[in-house]
């Protein structure tokens, strides 16, 4: 029986960003199949969106994801983000790929690459339909499709399995019922992986 991940992810989340390549190369290296959740944050389950945090928290966070990006080899663009346009519509665009069977993970990898790295609009519709078409998918096809009412019920439909399952943060990996929040616990999920449950 093929073993399966639900990763609940938003392409806005820079620790999703940081994790994913780990967490792909984990999924392939046990032969697992990942199933996609994009998701916002679930505030009801008490995730805490970082412009609402104190300052202290709020300067410890970025620099913490610093470290974590110079370790994971990523690089962090914090320069003008507040004039970019909610990336939520990108997700939209990897649900409407994970639903036609297309290469959601490819696509996600660029989308965060392009929004955290590069520093693009990735809301902006000419954006990642360009984006979609650099790894190999028909962006304009594919945004036709974000916009379809499928797409929207599976966005709605993610919400509701994520905050039925106790999730708050992202990244959050889902293995035999058991969550992992964060992309600092892919160990603890590597040791599941392995048959090695951990019992907090």
């Amino acid at each position: 029986m093929t073993k399966t991940i639900d990763y609940f992810f938003g392409v806005g989340s820079p620790w999703a960003f940081i994790g994913f390549d780990a967490f792909l190369e984990l999924a392939k290296r046990f032969d697992v199949e990942i199933k996609p959740h994009v998701i916002p944050l679930i505030e009801e389950n008490g995730a805490v969106y970082s412009r609402n945090r104190p300052d202290a928290r709020r300067a410890y966070w970025t620099k913490d994801l610093k470290r974590w990006a110079a370790l994971r080899g990523k690089v962090l663009n914090f320069d003008n983000r507040a004039a970019l346009s909610d990336p939520t519509p990108a997700g939209f665009l990897i649900i409407a790929a994970a639903l036609k069977g297309a290469d959601w993970a490819s696509l996600a990898l660029a989308l965060q690459d392009a929004f955290w790295s590069e520093g693009r609009d990735i809301g902006d519709p000419a954006v990642h339909i360009a984006i979609a078409d650099s790894v190999g998918l028909n962006g304009r096809e594919l945004a036709e499709q974000s916009l379809a009412s499928d797409v929207k019920a599976q966005w709605a439909a993610n919400y509701h399995i994520a905050k039925d399952a106790g999730v708050f943060g992202l990244p959050t990996f889902r293995y035999e019922g058991e969550l992992y929040w964060g992309q600092d616990s892919l160990p603890f999920l590597e040791r599941h992986l392995n048959g090695e449950q951990l019992v907090a």
